[in-house]
């Protein structure tokens, strides 16, 4: 049984057009994936963005030794996970997916939708994953892990983001 997550990243003060410009930005992505490196290695494989819309592809590498003993049971090696982001193309709202993949990992799945849209004080963009993997006795665990680590990942990007933002469109 797969389980599903709402997280949402709130910008106050800034627009759905700085964000998805953010989005569109190669030197963004280099710079978030420099600060996620502090943690572990991480990369951005490619990046398409224009008038139909952005793609991005990152690959995150989780070292062995720091998954939790329950993911190191079922993982002999490093865990690397590729992940891709597709959003359409700018309107005041943007709907987009994600997905992920573990190739060389227990069999499993995360995918879910993305939604930027304006709030009375700035924008959101919500992510609603949902982690699946099918072991019996394990998988549920499994999936509530995999949850509980995007939910920190995802508030670590968030955080990231700000601050990106504020660099580049100070409010203040």
């Amino acid at each position: 049984m797969a389980r599903r997550l709402h997280y949402s990243a709130r910008y106050p003060l800034h627009t759905t057009k700085e964000v998805y410009a953010a989005l569109s930005d190669r030197a963004y992505w280099d710079a978030r994936m420099a600060k996620m490196r502090e943690y572990s290695p991480n990369e951005v494989l490619s990046l398409d963005a224009g008038d139909n819309g952005i793609a991005v592809t990152l690959e995150h590498v989780l070292p062995r030794h720091m998954l939790p003993d329950l993911a190191q049971s079922v993982m002999r090696k490093d865990m690397v996970i590729t992940r891709t982001e597709k959003y359409g193309p700018y309107e005041p709202e943007v709907i987009g997916e994600m997905s992920a993949a573990i190739p060389s990992g227990p069999p499993g799945s995360l995918s879910g939708k993305l939604h930027l849209f304006p709030t009375e004080t700035g924008c959101t963009l919500r992510s609603s994953p949902m982690a699946k993997v099918p072991m019996p006795f394990m998988g549920p665990r499994l999936e509530q892990m995999i949850l509980i680590n995007l939910v920190d990942l995802l508030r670590a990007e968030g955080e990231f983001t700000t601050q990106w933002l504020e660099e580049k469109n100070p409010t203040s």
